[in-house]
């Protein structure tokens, strides 16, 4: 029970972000991931490209 006790007390001591800043990170992180995304599939058919092109040699 003690330990629930304190895990409770902790919880009190937590700034919780708003919603306007949850909003904005979740925007943040989208578009992180689709940037990401992006230049992977860039460097993935890049490369693809030039591997086949030695191949053709």
């Amino acid at each position: 029970m003690n330990y629930i006790k304190n895990v409770a007390k902790e919880m009190k001591n937590v700034t919780w972000p708003s919603v306007k800043e949850v909003n904005r990170f979740t925007l943040t992180v989208i578009v992180m991931v689709i940037v990401f995304a992006l230049y992977f599939a860039l460097t993935d058919f890049a490369s693809s490209e030039f591997i086949a092109w030695l191949i053709n040699l």
